[in-house]
Order: C-alpha cells, then sequence, then structure tokens
C-alpha cells in the first residue's frame, strides 16, 4: 500500500478511529489493532511474504527470552549467530542469491571456462532490508544486555511489523521503539496536528519534487548518448533530488503517520545538500541506517582507533556493505566504495567530525567559504548518485564520460524551468527551515491566514503537477 494512494488515504483514518475509539488505557488492545493493521497494510502487495515477517518475528523473540535465561557465553553466543544467519540468510537469499550465481558464472566466463547456472525467479519481498535490521538490532542488544528481552509478543509484532516505517524506515531500534509499546499513550492534539504537518511536507517532496524530477532523469538517463554533457548533469541533478525528495518524503510521512498513534521515530534526513563535506552528508543522510551500520559493523571492527591500515578498512567495509545493503548491483558496490574514497581524507586528517553545527547558524545567507564546501560537496555526490542510478557499471562509466566531454558546452538539450523552479522554490524553504526537525515544522509560528494559504498552495501544487503514480525508490532495498 503505497502512502500516495487511494487505498492508504481510506485506511489511515479508519485505522486512526479505531485506535482512538479502543483508548490509551487498553494498551494491549491498541497493540493488537496496530499489529494486524500492519500486517493488512504490508500484505497489499503480496499476502505471502507475511509469513517471512511473522517467522522473523517469532524467531527474535524466542532468541530474546532465550538469551535472558542463558548466562553462559557460548551459548549466548551460538544463540546470537543463530539469529543473524536466520535473518541474514533469508535476507541473501531474496535479494542476493540471482547476483551472486550471475557474478560466478561471469568471473568463469572471464577466464575462459563455461559455467551453468540457472537463476531463480525470486520475487523480493518489500522491505526486508529495513525489517530484517530492526529484528537483528533488538537480538544484538538483547545480547549486549544493553535491552531486556519483552515477554509480550503482541507488542513485538506491533514493533516488527509498525506500519509507517515498515517497508522503507526509517530503521527503528529496538531501544528507542519497543518500550513505546509498552507505554500509555494519549491523544495530543499539537502532536496530532505537527504529524500532519510532516505528512504534507513529505507528500509535496514525493509528488511534486520526486515524481516530476523522475520523469525527466529517467528520460536522460535512458537516452544519455542522446544529449550533450551539460544536459547529462542536469539528468544527474535531478535524480539526486528525485531520491532525496522520495526518500525523505516517506520518511517525513513515516514519522508524521506515527505521531497520530502517539509514537515518536527517529529522524532520518537532517538537509544532507546542506552539507560541508562528505562526512557531514553521512550524518544528515539516511540518518537511521548510518547509525546502525557504525554501531554494529564500524565500531565493532575497532572504529577508527587502530592504526592508518585499520581505520581505511574499517571505512572502506562500511561504505561498501552499506551500498551492497542497497541493492544486488555492482553500482551500488562501486557507489559505497566512491563514497569511501570520499571520506577517507577527512578520517586520516581528522577532519571528519569539524562540521558538526548548522551551516550558517543565526544567519540567513551562507558566507562564500560554506557556499563553496556546499557546491562542491554536492558535485561530488552527484557523481557518486550517477553509479547508483545507473543499470550497470559501463553504463554510469560511459554516463559519466559524455558529462565530461567537449559537448559540456553545449547548450542544454533539456530544460524544464517549471520544474527547475519547484526545486528552486524547495531549496529555498529548506533553507529557511533548516533549523527544524523538518523543513516546515516552525510555520506553526506564522500567522494562521498565512499558514493555512501556505498549507493550501502545497495541496493544489501536488494536485496541479500529479503524474503517474510512481513506488517509492527504496521499496526495491
Amino acid at each position: 500500500m503505497l502512502f500516495n494512494s487511494i487505498e492508504f488515504f481510506i485506511f489511515l483514518p479508519i485505522v486512526f478511529a479505531l485506535y482512538w475509539l479502543i483508548g490509551s488505557k487498553h494498551i494491549k488492545s491498541q497493540n493488537i489493532l496496530i499489529a494486524i493493521s500492519s500486517y493488512v497494510f504490508y500484505g497489499w502487495w503480496d499476502w505471502r511474504f507475511l509469513f517471512l515477517i511473522l517467522f522473523s518475528s517469532i524467531v527474535d523473540y524466542s532468541i530474546g527470552l532465550l538469551l535472558k535465561k542463558n548466562s553462559k557465553p557460548t551459548k549466548r553466543k551460538m544463540l546470537l549467530w543463530i539469529s543473524i544467519c536466520i535473518n541474514l540468510g533469508f535476507l541473501g537469499f531474496f535479494k542476493y542469491f540471482n547476483f551472486f550465481v550471475d557474478s560466478l558464472v561471469d568471473s568463469f566466463t572471464f577466464f575462459g571456462k563455461s559455467l551453468e547456472i540457472n537463476t531463480l525467479n525470486i520475487i523480493l519481498p518489500v522491505g526486508i532490508s529495513f525489517y530484517t535490521f530492526q529484528t537483528l538490532s533488538y537480538t544484538i542488544d538483547v545480547y549486549k544486555n544493553k535491552l531486556e528481552p519483552t515477554r509480550d509478543f503482541v507488542g513485538f509484532m506491533a514493533f516488527v511489523s509498525f506500519f509507517p516505517q515498515l517497508v522503507a524506515g526509517p530503521i527503528e531500534r529496538a531501544t528507542n521503539l519497543l518500550p513505546q509499546f509498552n507505554l500509555e499513550r494519549k491523544f495530543t492534539y499539537s502532536l496530532a496536528i505537527d504529524g500532519l504537518r510532516q505528512m504534507l511536507w513529505g507528500l509535496f517532496k514525493k509528488i511534486v519534487i520526486a515524481d516530476n524530477c523522475a520523469k525527466y532523469a529517467n528520460i536522460i538517463f535512458n537516452n544519455y548518448e542522446d544529449y550533450s554533457g551539460s544536459t547529462l548533469l542536469l539528468g544527474a541533478f535531478f535524480f539526486a533530488f528525485q531520491i532525496y525528495g522520495d526518500f525523505s518524503g516517506y520518511s517525513d510521512i513515516a514519522i508524521g503517520v506515527s505521531r497520530l498513534f502517539g509514537f515518536n521515530l527517529k529522524r532520518n534526513f537532517a538537509f544532507p545538500y546542506f552539507s560541508r563535506d562528505i562526512a557531514e552528508f553521512w550524518r544528515r543522510w539516511h540518518i537511521s541506517l548510518s547509525t546502525w551500520f557504525r554501531d554494529y559493523l564500524y565500531i565493532p571492527l575497532g572504529g577508527s582507533k587502530g592504526g592508518t591500515q585499520m581505520r581505511i578498512r574499517n571505512t572502506f567495509i562500511i561504505f561498501v556493505v552499506s551500498g551492497f545493503w542497497h541493492g544486488a548491483n555492482w553500482t551500488f558496490i562501486v557507489w559505497g566504495a566512491l563514497n569511501a574514497i570520499y571520506f577517507l581524507p577527512l578520517l586520516l586528517m581528522k577532519k571528519n567530525r569539524v562540521n558538526t553545527n548548522q551551516v550558517a547558524e543565526g544567519r540567513y545567507l551562507p558566507n562564500f567559504k560554506e557556499l563553496y564546501q556546499m557546491l562542491f560537496t554536492f558535485f561530488i555526490t552527484l557523481i557518486a548518485w550517477v553509479f547508483f542510478r545507473a543499470d550497470n557499471v559501463s553504463h554510469a562509466i560511459s554516463y559519466l564520460g559524455n558529462m565530461f566531454s567537449s559537448s559540456f558546452i553545449n547548450k542544454l538539450d533539456v530544460f524544464p524551468s517549471t520544474i527547475l523552479l519547484l526545486v528552486f522554490s524547495f531549496l529555498v524553504i529548506e533553507w529557511l527551515g533548516r533549523s527544524g526537525e523538518y523543513a516546515i515544522e516552525k510555520v506553526d509560528g506564522i500567522k494562521k491566514p498565512i499558514r493555512w494559504g501556505f498549507y493550501m498552495l502545497l495541496i493544489i501544487l501536488m494536485f496541479a503537477f500529479t503524474g503517474e503514480q510512481q513506488e517509492f525508490i527504496y521499496f526495491q532495498f
């Protein structure tokens, strides 16, 4: 079920009304409703995969209880590895089986040998990468004694399958979200209004910015040989705003919907295109995934405490694995490795935590240095996004080769002035609202007629620029 669909706009009010009619004192009944609603929401795509998410919930719930009963380190470690192997085994099979088979066949072909192994017609379950990491965080935190295992199976099911963030995040930690299912949730008008406002902004990002940028990004990427270098740069620009509007829009809607039910999800984006270096970008982009890999992979590997070789190794591991998490394609691995190359100089010179404050804090405009840093960081991010978007590595290399060819000085072959104006206006609003959790959080302080006029403008633009309904990009991950 898509957030930007008629079905969801029927589904949400029904669940919302039933949830608050049950009453905040009946926590168990509310959790049952959330679990059932979440399974309906997820099963809307393919009901068969409900058994997969149910099995994953049963496994990690049971292992959590067994970890509590066992104090022997060897048994506890064995239980942890059972959870890791089962969860990553399912993820590996559904997402990476065909990739490994194809790569193995290609490697034999490269050395002049033929190998015949058939791939399987595997359907990737929506959101499997997200809920797998969410359940794993529970087992790992229980193993490390950071979290007491829950005995409430219904609450745990609701935590794993919580429909606002089930299929595309944020990837919630059990330490943050799971305890909220045991607390009394009272309806708060101001929290609900804030949730609706963030939902509105998320829908605007998706429908007006992402989907309209996608139209031109697809045309340019699919026919890159026909366009000038400057047009190819514009195509990369459109994809950058497509993926940002699409993914951060989903996160905004998910967080907003959660607030309607009295839950607080972690922030997932913090205006990443205003970053002054690539380290700051990765502190602001897909925060829930970046911090997951930091806490559960980078730090256990030794983080940045070891020697130079260890720091380089750990940096490449974290970025390459992050790239591979996104999809079974060498383009994602190259994308991750390229970001590691961007990041390494900052790490080695110990400048990766220089820009931790808000850019141009207390000022309307950035200074020249900040502007240059933001533009440079955005430009190298665009280069990396080409690999993320391309069909394969050769497509990305050819695209970049044409982009930096002599044709770059030629005029633009495509110039959708209306969409560019919308993107520019969007950037202005994001810049003015960069001190908030999301861009329009603080419009609540504006006079009511102006505020409601602004809301109506966003809604009118959504209707005016609604095109063919597009799935969220991160559903494929």
